[in-house]
């Protein structure tokens, strides 16, 4: 079979496509045939040696991918030859709460989905909703579950309540499309004015281009009273924005924490001081959290927003893609 494996970190040269046997499963093991895998930002940290969980030498990268059962060990119980799966970002994370030994992720520090084969042990993957396709059932594992958590968390925004979404990546368009299930209204924040009318056909609510309001946050609280929920992914460069942005009770999601250059979010203390807003983190989510995310897409028969696919053999050009920016959605690598 074909794959991919990450021979060193640092650079796109890393990543080196490779011939290797179809796996064979141990007795609780399922093999999937991969049909289509997407990209993330832990996936460029990992390939460029920033991301803070050291990477297993020679991993196959991804942790988002979707294919069909080939093959199941005698003790599997959980699937059969042909069902639809995906894998859980953190494999040993069924439920309750993280602690350090289930750390173990996908396309980490265990063998990820790129690759014509993926051996999982049956409890690290679920089953698929049947209307979506191999390209969207890829997109889900990390930035639609970490948007699941960051929507659905500790605090459900209330239906009319203002949800802030920051450009249009995939996690920027998933908590769009989740927040709009929750009968929310969003404020949508791009740096790029051409993407104003594709954000509003999602169902945005109201949205500023930065390069023309650079001072959206306080636009944003005039126009909406204050934002509800902020899905913060911009990080240092938006952070103070949002934060100026959110009403007193207001809640902000910090899901990135530093930019390419190592700058850090800094909390603006003028402003803070004149804030009850709450922030917080997650992490993705575990296997549960998963199924119900994919249970509620099944219901409303939700399709993630693609921004482009890549052949297999050309995955480094995928990598490339995705790094320079300018995204709008997934960026998806067909099957083999």
């Amino acid at each position: 079979m074909q794959s991919y494996r990450l021979e060193g970190f640092g650079g796109i040269e890393n990543l080196v496509a490779r011939e290797e046997a179809v796996p064979q499963p141990g007795p609780h093991q399922i093999v999937v045939r991969v049909r289509a895998t997407s990209l993330n930002r832990r996936d460029t940290m990992i390939l460029n040696g920033t991301y803070p969980l050291t990477p297993r030498a020679g991993i196959v990268p991804l942790s988002d991918g979707a294919g069909e059962v080939a093959a199941v060990g005698d003790g599997v119980t959980r699937f059969a030859v042909g069902d639809r799966v995906t894998g859980s970002y953190f494999a040993r994370w069924v439920d309750g709460r993280m602690h350090p030994g289930i750390v173990d992720q996908l396309g980490c520090t265990l063998d990820g989905m790129l690759s014509e084969h993926a051996l999982l042990d049956e409890q690290w993957a679920v089953r698929l909703p049947d209307h979506l396709s191999w390209h969207e059932a890829a997109t889900f594992t990390c930035a639609g579950l970490t948007t699941w958590s960051a929507v659905t968390g500790a605090e459900i925004p209330k239906p009319g309540q203002w949800v802030l979404t920051i450009g249009s990546g995939g996690v920027a368009l998933f908590a769009l499309q989740f927040a709009k299930l929750a009968g929310c209204r969003v404020a949508a924040i791009t740096s790029r004015a051409e993407k104003i009318e594709r954000l509003r056909a999602l169902g945005a609510d109201l949205v500023f281009a930065t390069a023309e309001t650079p001072e959206w946050g306080t636009k944003l609280r005039e126009a909406t009273g204050g934002i509800d929920l902020v899905v913060e992914t911009g990080g240092p460069a938006t952070f103070a924005q949002s934060l100026i942005a959110s009403t007193l009770y207001g809640r902000i999601v910090l899901l990135t924490v530093q930019d390419q250059n190592g700058k850090s979010v800094e909390i603006p203390s003028a402003v803070y001081q004149r804030s009850l807003a709450t922030i917080s983190r997650v992490f993705v989510g575990s296997r549960n959290e998963l199924e119900a995310m994919l249970a509620a897409v099944a219901t409303h028969r939700l399709k993630p927003i693609i921004d482009r696919v890549f052949p297999f053999a050309e995955a480094r050009e995928a990598y490339r893609h995705f790094q320079q920016g300018d995204v709008f959605g997934k960026v998806v690598i067909d099957g083999v």
